[in-house]
């Protein structure tokens, strides 16, 4: 960045890039509010159209009076399982702790030892009344009743060999004619979120229809972040269909159907991932999601309707599993079910850099946190040494083009003093000086143009980093988000109602960085090349306000690099006196000009011929 050309090429394709992806995301953001706002108005006029009167003590009385009568008549042969008291059963290993219910003999609650949420206790999922799991069963002829609204009125549980804990729910018909019974059993095994489930049906032939087991998955990601609009935006369904990953943000669709078998499905928020997975596969289904308004601390509801074929025989047993835990890269890849593609390592038009942090930057932060120990902001400070002394030979021939241009400051002061405001002319003799020099004015470019992939990688990757959630540092209280200790408490547009500090820093930094490499270009007549690089800091300061304090702190501690760099490279290291010897050295030797200097000069030759006949025919 030691050229006008130099330093505008690059502060120029480094703000492109900045605004390309800012634009990116407002679309999501945009798309995001337009499906809020459409759902919002499709529950206020429901909620207006069909308001019910206010209940009374006997309205309320007739209507569970009326919905115990329709759960009694649709049960069946298992009328003895529509009413009956819940049962909690607990269950846990070094991970997880796990509630389960006697109604619908399914998980209830699940909580993760090694997380907090937002109220600092244990972090909860599928917690809420929404969250369940059901499938209808045939209880008579012409009569069927759905899992989750009967009670399983016996629960065993046992201690397996391999270290493991099932807890079994069984539910059996009240018809002694028609003996039929269903086992919910659930297994956790030691240090793993995933929790096996198999359904096993005696009687099945009778219970289902031909073999149909329709599942509904019914789960609801509960708000886990401080910024929910941020949460959102980084909230996705994904599934595989054919043995194929494929993902949809939240906001850009809200129902997926499934013609093809399905391995799982699932919904990644942006630290945390809930997958339902079919060991035999799914044969085909449909996958809706709603986003609730903000108040309901919710980001999303979504319902799996998925296809189960079993045989039809008299007994039949469908496996699955269910994964409650974080959306950690290495703990989902051993799966070995591409649980780990949700993982937003590089995703939409930003899938360039996935390779970059899968290969380079996650294998590199996971040895700096090994040698950092428990400072992640220490481990991100040896993470960006790293990537700069990976990119050093770079930044070296870009100071000593630096250096060159400074060294070469004196005449192009005279070529722009001899051709006064000719800038054509200028520009022409200033590249023949370059060229006899052997100076490369955009050397100084190739390091800003490396370090635009490798920031939208860290972008990517200080999103869904979920080791960096929580994590403090210095006067950041979580490195996942963005520190904010200034507060406005009022909103500024762009800039949002706080003010971060790392920001600061990071702009700050910035902008001497641009302060010291103008000071080393030729001096500028034109005003728009001499203030540009300054203005490039300041749009940092609104862009990365809401960023991840991670992000911030990289940037911050990459600058502080940079300029150390230049200041001994520039000082110390180059030896001005040699560049000057060699420039002379170069201008004596034969020049051969590549095919584009030729063409170059030939139009900038007849732009200047074209200049002096119009010059000619105005006089």
């Amino acid at each position: 960045m030691k050229f006008d050309r130099n330093t505008v090429i690059g502060f120029v394709v480094l703000a492109a890039l900045f605004f390309g992806y800012f634009y990116y995301t407002n679309q999501e953001q945009a798309a995001y509010r337009k499906q809020k706002a459409k759902e919002q108005l499709v529950a206020d006029s429901i909620r207006n159209a069909n308001k019910p009167p206010v209940d009374t003590l006997a309205q309320k009385i007739d209507s569970a009076r009326a919905d115990t009568i329709r759960r009694i008549a649709n049960a069946g042969g298992f009328k003895d399982a529509a009413n009956g008291s819940e049962q909690l059963v607990y269950a846990e290993n070094e991970l997880i702790k796990i509630t389960f219910t006697s109604k619908g003999g399914q998980v209830k609650k699940v909580e993760l030892k090694e997380f907090k949420g937002p109220d600092s206790s244990l972090l909860r999922l599928a917690a809420s009344d929404f969250d369940k799991i059901s499938y209808p069963i045939n209880t008579a002829p012409n009569q069927s009743a759905q899992i989750a609204d009967l009670y399983f009125s016996k629960i065993d549980s046992s201690k397996n060999a391999d270290g493991s804990k099932s807890i079994l729910f069984t539910l059996s018909s009240s018809d002694s004619t028609a003996s039929s019974s269903i086992i919910h059993k659930f297994t956790i095994k030691p240090k793993d979120y995933m929790v096996d489930f198999s359904v096993e049906l005696i009687g099945a032939d009778k219970l289902l229809t031909q073999g149909n087991m329709n599942l509904s998955w019914q789960y609801a990601a509960a708000q886990q972040e401080s910024d929910i609009d941020f949460e959102k935006q980084n909230t996705q369904v994904g599934y595989v269909e054919d043995g194929s990953f494929d993902y949809h943000t939240i906001g850009r669709k809200s129902s997926k159907d499934f013609d093809e078998p399905v391995n799982w499905v699932g919904v990644r928020q942006r630290f945390f991932f809930t997958i339902l997975f079919a060991k035999n596969n799914f044969s085909s289904g449909k996958m809706e999601w709603t986003m609730p308004p903000d108040s309901a601390k919710t980001l999303v509801r979504s319902t799996a309707n998925m296809k189960v074929q079993l045989p039809v025989t008299t007994t039949s047993k469908a496996d699955f599993g269910i994964y409650y835990g974080p959306s950690d890269y290495h703990i989902l890849k051993r799966y070995d079910l591409k649980f780990e593609k949700l993982v937003n390592l590089g995703q939409g038009m930003y899938a360039f850099v996935r390779p970059l942090n899968k290969f380079i930057i996650l294998p590199i932060f996971d040895f700096m946190r090994s040698l950092s120990g428990s400072s992640l902001g220490l481990a991100i400070a040896l993470l960006t040494l790293f990537i700069r002394l990976l990119i050093s030979p770079l930044t070296y021939s870009s100071y000593l083009s630096g250096a060159k241009m400074k060294a070469l400051r004196p005449e192009i002061a005279k070529l722009r003093e001899k051709h006064g405001g000719d800038q054509q002319a200028m520009s022409m003799e200033q590249m023949k000086l370059f060229r006899e020099a052997g100076v490369n004015p955009l050397g100084g470019c190739i390091p800003a143009l490396l370090q635009i992939p490798i920031f939208f990688a860290l972008f990517s990757f200080f999103n869904s980093e979920v080791s960096l959630r929580g994590a403090e540092f210095l006067w950041a209280n979580d490195l996942a988000a963005y520190d904010d200790p200034i507060k406005f408490g009022f909103n500024i547009p762009l800039l949002g109602s706080h003010l971060s500090l790392f920001n600061i820093t990071a702009a700050a930094t910035s902008f001497l960085i641009s302060w010291y490499s103008m000071s080393m270009t030729p001096d500028q007549s034109n005003p728009v090349m001499k203030y540009l690089p300054y203005i490039f800091p300041v749009f940092l300061l609104f862009f990365f306000n809401k960023l991840p304090s991670a992000l911030t702190w990289y940037y911050t501690v990459s600058n502080v690099v940079t300029l150390a760099l230049q200041f001994v490279i520039q000082n110390y290291i180059i030896d001005h006196d040699k560049i000057l010897a060699k420039i002379e050295e170069n201008r004596k030797k034969p020049k051969t000009k590549s095919k584009w200097q030729e063409r170059m000069e030939q139009m900038q030759e007849q732009q200047k011929r074209m200049k002096e006949m119009q010059q000619k025919n105005k006089r």
